[in-house]
Protein backbone atom coordinates (compact mmCIF):
# COMPACT_ATOMS: atom_id res chain seq x y z
CA UNK A 1 0.00 0.00 0.00
CA UNK A 2 1.38 3.38 -0.98
CA UNK A 3 -1.72 5.56 -1.24
CA UNK A 4 -2.23 7.65 1.89
CA UNK A 5 -5.97 7.78 1.13
CA UNK A 6 -6.18 4.13 2.23
CA UNK A 7 -4.88 4.95 5.73
CA UNK A 8 -7.09 5.40 8.79
CA UNK A 9 -8.83 7.67 9.63
CA UNK A 10 -9.77 7.87 5.97
CA UNK A 11 -11.56 11.22 6.17
CA UNK A 12 -8.48 12.91 7.60
CA UNK A 13 -5.98 11.30 5.19
CA UNK A 14 -8.20 12.05 2.21
CA UNK A 15 -8.22 15.73 3.09
CA UNK A 16 -4.46 15.67 3.67
CA UNK A 17 -3.98 14.10 0.24
CA UNK A 18 -6.02 16.91 -1.31
CA UNK A 19 -3.84 19.45 0.49
CA UNK A 20 -0.64 17.85 -0.87
CA UNK A 21 -1.96 18.35 -4.41
CA UNK A 22 -2.29 22.10 -3.95
CA UNK A 23 0.93 24.17 -3.95
CA UNK A 24 0.98 26.19 -0.73
CA UNK A 25 4.44 27.44 0.25
CA UNK A 26 4.58 30.39 2.64
CA UNK A 27 3.46 33.67 1.02
CA UNK A 28 2.01 31.71 -1.92
CA UNK A 29 -1.21 30.45 -0.33
CA UNK A 30 -3.84 31.83 -2.72
CA UNK A 31 -4.67 28.43 -4.24
CA UNK A 32 -5.24 26.79 -0.87
CA UNK A 33 -7.25 29.79 0.37
CA UNK A 34 -9.59 29.28 -2.60
CA UNK A 35 -9.68 25.56 -1.83
CA UNK A 36 -10.76 26.27 1.76
CA UNK A 37 -13.42 28.74 0.62
CA UNK A 38 -14.85 26.10 -1.74
CA UNK A 39 -14.74 23.50 1.03
CA UNK A 40 -16.76 25.74 3.37
CA UNK A 41 -19.34 26.51 0.72
CA UNK A 42 -19.72 22.85 -0.34
CA UNK A 43 -20.48 21.96 3.26
CA UNK A 44 -22.95 24.86 3.67
CA UNK A 45 -20.85 26.39 6.43
CA UNK A 46 -20.39 30.07 7.18
CA UNK A 47 -17.05 30.98 5.60
CA UNK A 48 -15.14 34.23 6.01
CA UNK A 49 -11.84 35.33 4.46
CA UNK A 50 -10.34 38.34 6.24
CA UNK A 51 -8.27 41.10 4.69
CA UNK A 52 -4.93 39.30 5.03
CA UNK A 53 -6.18 35.91 3.77
CA UNK A 54 -7.00 33.99 6.95
CA UNK A 55 -9.99 31.68 6.49
CA UNK A 56 -12.62 31.20 9.22
CA UNK A 57 -15.23 28.45 8.84
CA UNK A 58 -18.01 28.14 11.42
CA UNK A 59 -20.11 25.10 12.26
CA UNK A 60 -23.01 25.16 14.75
CA UNK A 61 -23.11 22.85 17.74
CA UNK A 62 -24.55 19.38 17.24
CA UNK A 63 -27.84 18.54 18.93
CA UNK A 64 -27.59 18.55 22.72
CA UNK A 65 -24.19 20.34 22.73
CA UNK A 66 -25.43 23.90 22.36
CA UNK A 67 -24.49 24.80 25.96
CA UNK A 68 -20.76 24.02 25.50
CA UNK A 69 -18.08 26.64 25.19
CA UNK A 70 -17.18 27.51 21.62
CA UNK A 71 -13.98 25.88 20.34
CA UNK A 72 -11.59 27.40 17.81
CA UNK A 73 -9.60 24.71 15.97
CA UNK A 74 -6.57 26.65 14.75
CA UNK A 75 -4.03 25.63 12.09
CA UNK A 76 -1.93 27.31 9.41
CA UNK A 77 -2.28 26.83 5.66
CA UNK A 78 1.31 27.39 4.54
CA UNK A 79 4.18 24.90 4.45
CA UNK A 80 7.97 25.21 4.43
CA UNK A 81 9.32 24.67 0.87
CA UNK A 82 12.56 22.72 1.29
CA UNK A 83 14.01 20.18 -1.14
CA UNK A 84 17.21 18.32 -1.76
CA UNK A 85 19.44 20.08 -4.29
CA UNK A 86 19.18 17.22 -6.76
CA UNK A 87 15.37 17.10 -6.56
CA UNK A 88 13.48 18.79 -9.40
CA UNK A 89 10.43 20.35 -7.78
CA UNK A 90 8.63 23.69 -8.12
CA UNK A 91 6.75 24.38 -4.88
CA UNK A 92 4.54 26.93 -6.64
CA UNK A 93 3.37 24.46 -9.28
CA UNK A 94 4.07 20.83 -8.37
CA UNK A 95 2.12 18.59 -5.95
CA UNK A 96 3.93 16.89 -3.08
CA UNK A 97 4.75 13.23 -3.80
CA UNK A 98 3.81 11.28 -0.67
CA UNK A 99 5.40 7.94 0.26
CA UNK A 100 4.35 5.40 2.90
CA UNK A 101 7.53 4.11 4.51
CA UNK A 102 6.67 1.53 7.16
CA UNK A 103 5.05 3.38 10.07
CA UNK A 104 5.61 6.80 8.52
CA UNK A 105 4.38 9.02 5.72
CA UNK A 106 7.05 11.17 4.10
CA UNK A 107 7.68 12.97 0.80
CA UNK A 108 9.96 12.18 -2.11
CA UNK A 109 12.92 14.55 -1.72
CA UNK A 110 10.92 17.49 -0.35
CA UNK A 111 9.22 18.66 2.80
CA UNK A 112 5.91 16.87 3.34
CA UNK A 113 3.75 19.68 4.66
CA UNK A 114 2.42 17.57 7.55
CA UNK A 115 3.38 20.74 9.43
CA UNK A 116 0.57 21.88 9.50
CA UNK A 117 -1.36 19.96 6.83
CA UNK A 118 -2.37 17.17 9.21
CA UNK A 119 -3.92 19.74 11.56
CA UNK A 120 -5.72 21.40 8.64
CA UNK A 121 -7.03 18.03 7.45
CA UNK A 122 -8.23 17.09 10.95
CA UNK A 123 -10.12 20.39 11.26
CA UNK A 124 -11.70 19.86 7.85
CA UNK A 125 -12.77 16.35 8.86
CA UNK A 126 -14.49 17.73 11.98
CA UNK A 127 -16.20 20.50 10.01
CA UNK A 128 -17.45 18.08 7.35
CA UNK A 129 -18.55 15.38 9.80
CA UNK A 130 -22.10 14.32 10.52
CA UNK A 131 -21.38 11.92 13.40
CA UNK A 132 -19.07 13.83 15.77
CA UNK A 133 -20.57 15.44 18.89
CA UNK A 134 -19.30 18.96 19.52
CA UNK A 135 -20.27 22.44 20.67
CA UNK A 136 -19.93 25.49 18.38
CA UNK A 137 -16.81 25.08 16.20
CA UNK A 138 -14.70 27.62 14.35
CA UNK A 139 -11.95 26.48 12.03
CA UNK A 140 -9.30 29.20 11.91
CA UNK A 141 -6.85 28.66 9.05
CA UNK A 142 -4.10 31.26 9.10
CA UNK A 143 -1.56 32.15 6.42
CA UNK A 144 2.21 32.69 6.44
CA UNK A 145 2.88 31.14 9.83
CA UNK A 146 6.29 29.89 8.82
CA UNK A 147 7.90 33.10 7.58
CA UNK A 148 6.51 35.89 9.70
CA UNK A 149 3.14 34.94 11.19
CA UNK A 150 1.61 37.76 9.17
CA UNK A 151 -1.73 35.96 9.09
CA UNK A 152 -2.19 35.79 12.83
CA UNK A 153 -0.65 39.24 13.32
CA UNK A 154 -3.21 40.60 10.86
CA UNK A 155 -6.21 38.91 12.47
CA UNK A 156 -8.48 41.61 13.85
CA UNK A 157 -10.40 41.62 17.09
CA UNK A 158 -14.04 40.64 16.97
CA UNK A 159 -13.81 37.97 14.24
CA UNK A 160 -13.56 34.96 16.53
CA UNK A 161 -16.39 33.92 18.84
CA UNK A 162 -14.98 30.89 20.67
CA UNK A 163 -13.67 30.80 24.24
CA UNK A 164 -11.29 27.84 23.85
CA UNK A 165 -8.50 27.66 21.29
CA UNK A 166 -7.03 24.30 20.30
CA UNK A 167 -3.94 24.79 18.18
CA UNK A 168 -3.26 21.59 16.18
CA UNK A 169 0.36 22.42 15.34
CA UNK A 170 2.34 20.51 17.95
CA UNK A 171 4.54 17.62 16.84
CA UNK A 172 4.73 15.02 19.62
CA UNK A 173 1.71 12.83 20.34
CA UNK A 174 1.10 12.37 24.04
CA UNK A 175 2.16 15.93 24.83
CA UNK A 176 -0.03 18.90 25.62
CA UNK A 177 1.72 22.15 24.94
CA UNK A 178 0.86 25.09 27.19
CA UNK A 179 3.61 27.57 26.30
CA UNK A 180 6.07 28.53 23.57
CA UNK A 181 9.01 30.74 22.68
CA UNK A 182 8.82 34.16 21.13
CA UNK A 183 11.07 35.15 18.24
CA UNK A 184 12.72 38.02 16.41
CA UNK A 185 14.39 38.28 13.00
CA UNK A 186 17.88 39.80 12.78
CA UNK A 187 19.21 40.83 9.37
CA UNK A 188 22.56 42.38 8.48
CA UNK A 189 23.50 43.94 5.13
CA UNK A 190 26.83 45.32 4.01
CA UNK A 191 28.12 46.44 0.64
CA UNK A 192 31.65 45.31 0.03
CA UNK A 193 34.33 46.35 -2.39
CA UNK A 194 35.60 44.15 -5.20
CA UNK A 195 38.97 44.04 -6.90
CA UNK A 196 40.54 42.34 -9.87
CA UNK A 197 41.45 38.71 -9.42
CA UNK A 198 45.16 38.41 -8.52
CA UNK A 199 47.48 36.57 -10.90
CA UNK A 200 48.67 32.99 -10.45
CA UNK A 201 45.52 31.85 -8.62
CA UNK A 202 43.32 28.77 -8.98
CA UNK A 203 39.58 28.81 -8.26
CA UNK A 204 37.72 26.17 -6.25
CA UNK A 205 34.10 25.71 -5.34
CA UNK A 206 34.05 24.41 -1.78
CA UNK A 207 30.77 22.67 -0.94
CA UNK A 208 29.37 21.51 2.39
CA UNK A 209 26.28 19.31 2.12
CA UNK A 210 24.56 16.22 3.48
CA UNK A 211 23.53 17.80 6.78
CA UNK A 212 20.19 16.99 8.36
CA UNK A 213 19.02 20.55 8.96
CA UNK A 214 15.58 20.66 10.56
CA UNK A 215 13.39 23.06 12.52
CA UNK A 216 15.40 25.91 13.97
CA UNK A 217 13.43 25.77 17.21
CA UNK A 218 12.30 22.22 17.87
CA UNK A 219 15.56 20.66 16.58
CA UNK A 220 18.05 23.28 17.79
CA UNK A 221 19.00 21.25 20.88
CA UNK A 222 19.87 18.12 18.88
CA UNK A 223 23.42 19.26 18.18
CA UNK A 224 23.09 19.23 14.42
CA UNK A 225 25.64 21.11 12.38
CA UNK A 226 24.88 24.49 10.83
CA UNK A 227 26.40 24.60 7.32
CA UNK A 228 27.05 28.35 7.50
CA UNK A 229 28.97 28.09 10.76
CA UNK A 230 31.11 25.23 9.48
CA UNK A 231 31.80 26.93 6.16
CA UNK A 232 32.95 30.20 7.70
CA UNK A 233 34.98 28.37 10.33
CA UNK A 234 36.83 26.76 7.44
CA UNK A 235 37.16 30.05 5.53
CA UNK A 236 38.72 31.75 8.51
CA UNK A 237 41.52 29.23 8.79
CA UNK A 238 41.90 28.96 5.01
CA UNK A 239 42.37 32.72 4.86
CA UNK A 240 45.04 32.53 7.54
CA UNK A 241 46.91 29.48 6.19
CA UNK A 242 46.49 29.82 2.43
CA UNK A 243 45.79 33.51 1.81
CA UNK A 244 42.59 32.57 -0.01
CA UNK A 245 40.46 35.18 -1.71
CA UNK A 246 36.69 34.93 -1.52
CA UNK A 247 34.66 35.45 -4.69
CA UNK A 248 31.23 34.40 -3.45
CA UNK A 249 29.49 32.36 -0.77
CA UNK A 250 25.98 31.17 -0.05
CA UNK A 251 24.21 28.97 2.49
CA UNK A 252 20.72 28.40 3.84
CA UNK A 253 17.27 29.17 2.46
CA UNK A 254 14.91 30.02 5.30
CA UNK A 255 15.18 31.69 8.70
CA UNK A 256 13.36 28.88 10.47
CA UNK A 257 15.32 25.99 8.96
CA UNK A 258 18.79 24.95 10.15
CA UNK A 259 20.94 25.38 7.01
CA UNK A 260 21.93 22.07 5.43
CA UNK A 261 24.11 23.19 2.51
CA UNK A 262 26.62 25.98 1.91
CA UNK A 263 29.21 26.73 -0.73
CA UNK A 264 32.01 29.23 -1.32
CA UNK A 265 34.04 30.07 -4.40
CA UNK A 266 37.59 30.76 -3.29
CA UNK A 267 40.87 31.52 -5.01
CA UNK A 268 44.10 29.88 -3.88
CA UNK A 269 47.67 30.70 -4.95
CA UNK A 270 48.53 28.14 -7.65
CA UNK A 271 51.63 27.12 -5.72
CA UNK A 272 49.48 26.08 -2.77
CA UNK A 273 46.64 24.39 -4.68
CA UNK A 274 47.71 20.83 -3.95
CA UNK A 275 48.12 21.56 -0.23
CA UNK A 276 44.74 23.32 -0.23
CA UNK A 277 42.93 20.28 -1.59
CA UNK A 278 44.49 18.16 1.14
CA UNK A 279 43.46 20.84 3.64
CA UNK A 280 39.82 20.56 2.52
CA UNK A 281 39.98 16.77 2.82
CA UNK A 282 41.36 17.16 6.34
CA UNK A 283 38.49 19.43 7.26
CA UNK A 284 35.99 16.91 5.96
CA UNK A 285 37.54 14.21 8.15
CA UNK A 286 37.56 16.55 11.14
CA UNK A 287 33.93 17.60 10.67
CA UNK A 288 32.79 14.00 10.14
CA UNK A 289 34.52 12.99 13.37
CA UNK A 290 33.20 16.00 15.27
CA UNK A 291 29.61 15.36 14.16
CA UNK A 292 29.77 11.57 13.84
CA UNK A 293 26.62 11.07 15.91
CA UNK A 294 24.44 13.75 14.36
CA UNK A 295 25.70 14.17 10.77
CA UNK A 296 26.75 10.79 9.32
CA UNK A 297 26.21 11.97 5.73
CA UNK A 298 28.29 15.15 5.97
CA UNK A 299 30.28 15.91 2.81
CA UNK A 300 32.93 18.65 2.44
CA UNK A 301 34.64 18.89 -0.95
CA UNK A 302 36.52 21.23 -3.28
CA UNK A 303 36.15 21.17 -7.05
CA UNK A 304 38.12 23.19 -9.59
CA UNK A 305 36.08 26.13 -10.86
CA UNK A 306 36.32 28.83 -13.52
CA UNK A 307 38.44 31.76 -12.45
CA UNK A 308 36.13 34.72 -11.61
CA UNK A 309 37.01 38.20 -12.83
CA UNK A 310 36.78 39.78 -9.38
CA UNK A 311 37.13 38.88 -5.71
CA UNK A 312 36.04 40.53 -2.47
CA UNK A 313 38.32 43.33 -1.28
CA UNK A 314 40.77 41.95 1.30
CA UNK A 315 39.76 44.30 4.12
CA UNK A 316 36.06 43.47 3.68
CA UNK A 317 36.79 39.77 3.43
CA UNK A 318 38.70 39.83 6.72
CA UNK A 319 35.77 41.48 8.53
CA UNK A 320 32.92 39.50 7.01
CA UNK A 321 34.49 36.07 7.54
CA UNK A 322 35.19 36.83 11.19
CA UNK A 323 31.77 38.35 11.87
CA UNK A 324 29.94 35.29 10.52
CA UNK A 325 32.32 32.98 12.40
CA UNK A 326 31.69 34.91 15.64
CA UNK A 327 27.90 35.13 15.26
CA UNK A 328 26.10 33.17 18.05
CA UNK A 329 24.39 30.03 16.84
CA UNK A 330 22.50 27.19 18.49
CA UNK A 331 21.41 26.94 22.12
CA UNK A 332 22.39 30.01 24.13
CA UNK A 333 20.66 29.19 27.43
CA UNK A 334 18.53 26.42 28.91
CA UNK A 335 15.37 27.23 30.87
CA UNK A 336 15.62 27.44 34.63
CA UNK A 337 11.84 27.21 34.97
CA UNK A 338 11.27 23.99 33.00
CA UNK A 339 13.89 21.21 32.92
CA UNK A 340 15.08 20.21 29.46
CA UNK A 341 13.54 23.22 27.70
CA UNK A 342 15.73 25.47 25.60
CA UNK A 343 15.19 29.04 26.77
CA UNK A 344 17.15 31.03 24.20
CA UNK A 345 18.70 30.15 20.83
CA UNK A 346 19.79 31.61 17.53
CA UNK A 347 19.80 30.15 14.04
CA UNK A 348 22.39 31.61 11.65
CA UNK A 349 20.02 30.76 8.85
CA UNK A 350 21.15 32.50 5.66
CA UNK A 351 24.48 33.90 4.49
CA UNK A 352 25.13 35.34 1.03
CA UNK A 353 28.13 37.12 -0.48
CA UNK A 354 27.67 38.00 -4.14
CA UNK A 355 27.81 40.98 -6.49
CA UNK A 356 29.17 43.35 -3.89
CA UNK A 357 26.56 42.62 -1.21
CA UNK A 358 26.92 40.62 1.99
CA UNK A 359 23.74 39.64 3.82
CA UNK A 360 22.87 37.38 6.69
CA UNK A 361 19.55 36.52 8.32
CA UNK A 362 19.01 35.00 11.75
CA UNK A 363 16.01 33.86 13.78
CA UNK A 364 16.45 34.38 17.52
CA UNK A 365 14.04 32.60 19.87
CA UNK A 366 13.40 32.73 23.60
CA UNK A 367 10.65 32.04 26.09
CA UNK A 368 11.98 35.07 27.99
CA UNK A 369 11.43 38.27 26.02
CA UNK A 370 14.34 40.14 27.64
CA UNK A 371 16.75 37.31 26.76
CA UNK A 372 15.45 37.28 23.19
CA UNK A 373 16.15 41.00 22.86
CA UNK A 374 19.60 40.72 24.47
CA UNK A 375 20.67 37.92 22.11
CA UNK A 376 19.38 39.83 19.09
CA UNK A 377 21.36 42.88 20.13
CA UNK A 378 24.48 40.76 20.69
CA UNK A 379 24.21 39.61 17.06
CA UNK A 380 23.54 43.19 15.96
CA UNK A 381 26.65 44.37 17.83
CA UNK A 382 28.89 41.91 15.95
CA UNK A 383 27.69 43.07 12.57
CA UNK A 384 27.65 46.74 13.57
CA UNK A 385 31.37 46.38 14.28
CA UNK A 386 32.04 45.57 10.61
CA UNK A 387 29.92 48.48 9.40
CA UNK A 388 26.84 46.48 8.40
CA UNK A 389 23.32 47.84 8.47
CA UNK A 390 21.35 45.76 10.97
CA UNK A 391 17.58 45.43 11.17
CA UNK A 392 15.55 43.77 13.94
CA UNK A 393 12.02 42.91 12.82
CA UNK A 394 9.05 40.57 13.15
CA UNK A 395 9.24 40.31 16.92
CA UNK A 396 6.53 38.23 18.52
CA UNK A 397 5.98 37.31 22.16
CA UNK A 398 6.12 33.99 23.93
CA UNK A 399 3.08 32.22 25.41
CA UNK A 400 3.11 31.93 29.18
CA UNK A 401 1.72 28.64 30.53
CA UNK A 402 -1.58 28.61 32.48
CA UNK A 403 -1.50 25.46 34.57
CA UNK A 404 -5.04 26.19 35.88
CA UNK A 405 -6.54 26.07 32.38
CA UNK A 406 -10.01 24.38 32.30
CA UNK A 407 -9.37 22.81 28.88
CA UNK A 408 -6.01 21.48 30.07
CA UNK A 409 -7.77 19.79 33.00
CA UNK A 410 -10.43 18.29 30.73
CA UNK A 411 -7.90 17.04 28.16
CA UNK A 412 -5.67 15.43 30.79
CA UNK A 413 -8.68 13.52 32.12
CA UNK A 414 -9.81 12.41 28.65
CA UNK A 415 -6.32 11.27 27.66
CA UNK A 416 -5.79 9.20 30.80
CA UNK A 417 -9.23 7.63 30.49
CA UNK A 418 -8.73 6.70 26.83
CA UNK A 419 -5.09 5.65 26.79
CA UNK A 420 -4.35 4.63 30.38
CA UNK A 421 -1.55 7.11 31.06
CA UNK A 422 -1.23 10.82 31.70
CA UNK A 423 -0.11 13.10 28.87
CA UNK A 424 3.06 15.14 29.27
CA UNK A 425 2.39 18.84 29.81
CA UNK A 426 5.17 21.01 28.41
CA UNK A 427 6.26 24.16 26.64
CA UNK A 428 8.24 24.16 23.36
CA UNK A 429 11.12 26.12 21.94
CA UNK A 430 9.29 27.20 18.85
CA UNK A 431 6.82 29.85 17.80
CA UNK A 432 3.16 28.99 18.02
CA UNK A 433 0.41 31.29 16.91
CA UNK A 434 -1.17 30.92 20.34
CA UNK A 435 1.18 33.60 21.65
CA UNK A 436 -0.13 36.25 19.25
CA UNK A 437 -3.74 35.09 19.39
CA UNK A 438 -3.67 35.27 23.18
CA UNK A 439 -2.55 38.88 22.90
CA UNK A 440 -5.33 39.82 20.47
CA UNK A 441 -8.08 37.81 22.14
CA UNK A 442 -7.51 38.23 25.86
CA UNK A 443 -8.79 35.44 28.07
CA UNK A 444 -8.69 32.65 25.48
CA UNK A 445 -8.18 29.27 27.11
CA UNK A 446 -5.45 27.81 24.88
CA UNK A 447 -3.71 24.50 24.31
CA UNK A 448 -1.71 22.91 21.50
CA UNK A 449 -1.35 19.24 20.51
CA UNK A 450 -0.84 17.05 17.47
CA UNK A 451 0.56 13.78 16.08
CA UNK A 452 4.26 12.90 16.01
CA UNK A 453 6.12 14.68 13.23
CA UNK A 454 9.88 14.26 12.83
CA UNK A 455 12.33 16.60 11.07
CA UNK A 456 9.86 19.30 9.99
CA UNK A 457 11.22 22.02 7.70
CA UNK A 458 13.55 19.53 6.02
CA UNK A 459 13.21 16.95 3.22
CA UNK A 460 13.43 14.29 5.95
CA UNK A 461 10.07 15.39 7.37
CA UNK A 462 7.77 12.50 8.23
CA UNK A 463 4.59 11.92 10.23
CA UNK A 464 3.86 8.78 12.22
CA UNK A 465 0.74 7.01 10.96
CA UNK A 466 -0.33 5.43 14.27
CA UNK A 467 -0.10 8.74 16.11
CA UNK A 468 -2.29 10.46 13.50
CA UNK A 469 -5.00 7.92 14.30
CA UNK A 470 -4.46 8.43 18.04
CA UNK A 471 -4.45 12.23 17.65
CA UNK A 472 -7.74 12.06 15.75
CA UNK A 473 -9.34 9.75 18.31
CA UNK A 474 -8.24 12.09 21.09
CA UNK A 475 -9.50 15.21 19.31
CA UNK A 476 -12.95 13.71 18.69
CA UNK A 477 -13.18 12.53 22.31
CA UNK A 478 -12.11 15.92 23.70
CA UNK A 479 -14.74 17.77 21.66
CA UNK A 480 -17.40 15.72 23.47
CA UNK A 481 -16.02 16.80 26.87
CA UNK A 482 -15.61 20.54 26.31
CA UNK A 483 -16.74 22.44 29.44
CA UNK A 484 -20.16 24.05 29.50
CA UNK A 485 -20.50 27.82 29.22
Amino acid sequence: MNDIRDLEPKQLWNYFHQITQIPHPSKKEQKIIEFMKDFGKKNNLETVVDKVGNVIIRKPATKGMENRKGVILQTHLDMVPQKNRDKKHDFEKDPIETVIDGDWVKANGTTLGSDNGIGVAATMAVLASSNIAHGPIEGLFTIDEETGMTGVFGLKKGLLKGEILMNLDSEDEGELCVGCAGGIDVSALKKYGSEKTPEDMEAYKVTLKGLKGGHSGVDIALGRANSNKLMFRFLMQAESDFAIRLAEAEGGDLRNAIPRESYAVVLVPASKASSFRKFVKGYEEMYRAEFSETEPDLSFTAQKADLPAKVMKSSDQFKIIRAVFACPNGVQRMSQAMKGLVETSNNLAIVRCANGLFETHCLTRSSVDSSKEATAWKIAAIFHLIGAEVKLSGSYPGWKPNMSSPILKAMKEVYKKKFGNAPEVKAIHAGLECAILGGTYKGLDMISFGPTIKHPHSPDEKVNIETVNKFWDFLVSVLKEVPVK
